[in-house]
């Protein structure tokens, strides 16, 4: 049967269009592929061009004077900072047991000269003045931790406060030191330590007296570490005003933060317990606020109000709300009052405690008498915070003020905020440590710690938490960084314990 001319000229032309069609979209295909491999290649080329920028400014970090005159260079970042009056001394890592060998990466010691301002050195170091100095006025430093939220780059015997975290070659034991300064002195600067700490202490701060080291037995959390410091320094001073800062928190705008402080003091020689409240960037779940209350009128202290109310750390919806109200500010447990206005307040609300911690102070310059007190009182002091032993109770009734401040804080509570303090390339990973031994395609978000040396090579992964250290490795995400020491209880159950 022949096929009609009509038909078989369209099935032709039907024959003809579907190869044109077929034809154009092989020809598109082969386009985007081209296309993709370009970009692929663009992408190499940018990652290699990032390498060799890296190690370029690491060249020039290491080989540049400062504006100071002396050199300045950083540690990684996991590496205990050098101590600056031995420029021989080579920093080391304190994470590593006997039987690991130490394949952690070493750096020359420079000279440091350490600026009065801290974290934000300036040229101009003769801002502060002696007229900065406030007579009478003690700095208490609280050096403690188990090192489980940022483990395995902390550890109980080396927690963060030893570390430098900025990448500044100073640890934030040191920065704190080095930011409290100007307000005080080496001779009213005191630090509450555990035994296991006392040593590293010692050689990151070569400048503090060893009868202001004042060792805690055992940890009781910081109603008795800031009370013994009380105790003593009103034992030796009467008249004492003392300022309590945790060693491990990071603090940006020295001259706002100063300036708190010395308006706390002027609130606190009126018989108030004060509290420094930071203005909150978001609504944290992670953090106690503080409800402001009534402006109190004391002279020098235009900023100051009474505490209305001490919040524990809520949900998202009620942190929210907190903010939207502008009433309130995070609690960051900085406390500055009277030694003895303290000690009261313990004899009113913790009257055990008051009575145990006067006893060990009037024979703490007594080393003999010392040892035999601490060993029969301090095992029976309570365990609790300085908020819920006195803070709380004493804001009922109208004795604690709060200094609302605007300087940047942290408290570095977990690897999520420590990757948001450090520098990166927009959806790059932080690095802490040498950037030369990451690489990675695809990748935005997260930080990586090469603590050990090897090469870390992340390929279409987001927002994770990588930390290599020498005797383990730690993979988890920025969403679940806060969840880090229930990793390290696994450990301790598991029998992990010279890990920790």
């Amino acid at each position: 049967m022949s096929v009609p001319p009509q038909l078989s000229s369209l099935s032709v032309g039907q024959s003809n269009s579907q190869l044109s069609v077929e034809t154009m979209f092989q020809s598109i295909m082969a386009m985007m592929q081209q296309s993709q491999m370009d970009i692929a290649d663009l992408k190499h080329e940018c990652s290699e061009l990032r390498q060799a920028n890296a190690s370029l400014e690491r060249q020039l970090r290491d080989n540049n004077q400062g504006n100071n005159g002396y050199y300045r260079t950083s540690t990684p970042g996991f590496m205990t900072p050098a101590v600056p009056s031995s420029p021989q001394m080579r920093a080391k890592s304190p994470f590593l047991s006997p039987t690991v060998p130490n394949s952690l990466p070493t750096l020359s010691a420079p000279v440091h000269h350490p600026s009065p301002l801290g974290d934000n050195a300036i040229s101009n170091t003769s801002y502060f003045s002696t007229a900065r100095d406030i007579p009478g006025f003690y700095v208490v430093i609280p050096a403690g931790g188990a090192g489980t939220r940022l483990w395995p780059l902390s550890r109980e015997g080396h927690p963060k406060f030893l570390l430098d975290l900025t990448l500044k070659g100073r640890s934030l034991i040191q920065a704190t030191w080095d930011r409290l300064l100007p307000l005080t002195s080496a001779g009213r600067t005191t630090i509450v330590a555990g035994p296991s700490h006392v040593s590293s202490i010692r050689e990151q701060l070569p400048d503090l007296l060893s009868e202001n080291l004042f060792c805690e037995p055992t940890a009781k959390d910081s109603m008795a570490a800031i009370g013994l410091a009380a105790a003593i320094l009103a034992y030796r001073d009467p008249d004492a005003v003392i300022g309590s800062f945790a060693a491990d928190h990071m603090i940006s705008g020295d001259d706002a933060f100063l300036a708190a402080v010395a308006e706390a003091v002027e609130v606190a020689r009126n018989d108030y317990l004060v509290t420094i409240g930071i203005a909150p960037s978001h609504p944290s779940t992670g953090f106690g606020y503080i409800r402001l209350g009534e402006p109190i009128n004391i002279k020098n202290a235009p900023n100051a109000r009474l505490v209305s109310s001490f919040k524990e750390k809520p949900d998202a919806r009620t942190a929210a709300a907190y903010i939207a109200t502008g009433k309130y500010r995070w609690n960051a447990g900085m406390f500055v009052m009277k030694a003895e206005t303290l000690l009261k307040f313990l004899e009113e609300y913790k009257p055990e405690m008051s009575e145990g911690l006067r006893k060990i102070g009037a024979v703490w310059d007594n080393e003999k008498e010392r040892n035999a007190i601490l060993e029969k009182i301090w095992p029976e002091l309570e365990k609790i915070p300085i908020d819920n032993a006195v803070a709380e109770p004493a804001a009922e009734v109208g004795r604690v003020a709060v200094v609302p401040a605007t300087f940047g804080w942290d408290d570095v509570g977990d690897f999520s905020s420590l990757s948001d303090l450090l520098p990166a390339e927009a959806n790059q990973p932080r690095v802490l440590g040498d950037p030369s031994l990451v690489l990675t395609d695809q990748v935005a978000g997260g930080i990586v710690v090469p603590g050990s040396g090897r090469l870390i090579s992340c390929l279409g992964v987001d927002d994770l938490v990588i930390v290599d250290m020498p005797d383990c490795l730690l993979v988890t995400t920025r969403a679940r960084s806060q969840e880090v020491k229930r990793i390290v209880k696994k450990a301790k159950d598991h029998g992990w314990k010279k890990l920790l």
